[in-house]
């Protein structure tokens, strides 16, 4: 699989345009330093997720600890998520910060739907885009 080609550089004035991993809907996301703490935001429609900024590190350091596919199993905040997936992973007390990495409350799920692409994007791992089931494993 190749580095993914997306519009954008990451920054709030040019977000990077990607889809989600099936493919079935946009969003963008930027690294805004300038809050805090530091923040990834994604957004998608009109809706404004925030993740903090260190899950980028974080994730792809875990994904090479672990060394072979994840699943991703996306969840929203109020559903449980799979166990050993990506998203169990964002929002597991065993992870370097100790629970969410999502910030806004109500709306710290998904974890698992919209980072992916962006370590894909920084050639940092590999990310499945079939229509459903999609994995994930470091580079």
């Amino acid at each position: 699989m190749a580095k993914a080609t997306v519009k954008g550089n990451g920054t709030k004035e040019s977000p990077w345009q990607l889809k989600t991993p099936p493919g079935t809907s946009e969003y963008t996301m930027y690294r805004d330093e300038t809050l805090d703490p530091p923040a990834l935001v994604c957004t998608v429609g009109t809706t404004v997720l925030r993740y903090d900024l260190r899950c980028i590190n974080d994730l792809h350091k875990m994904l090479k600890k672990h060394g072979d596919w994840m699943p991703l199993g996306s969840a929203d905040e109020q559903k449980p998520a799979a166990e050993g997936t990506v998203e169990a992973w964002g929002r597991s007390e065993s992870n370097p910060i100790g629970g969410w990495y999502g910030l806004k409350k109500g709306l710290r799920g998904r974890f698992g739907m919209y980072v992916p692409g962006v370590l894909e994007v920084l050639g940092l791992a590999e990310v499945e885009h079939n229509p459903k089931n999609n994995r994930m494993r470091a580079i």
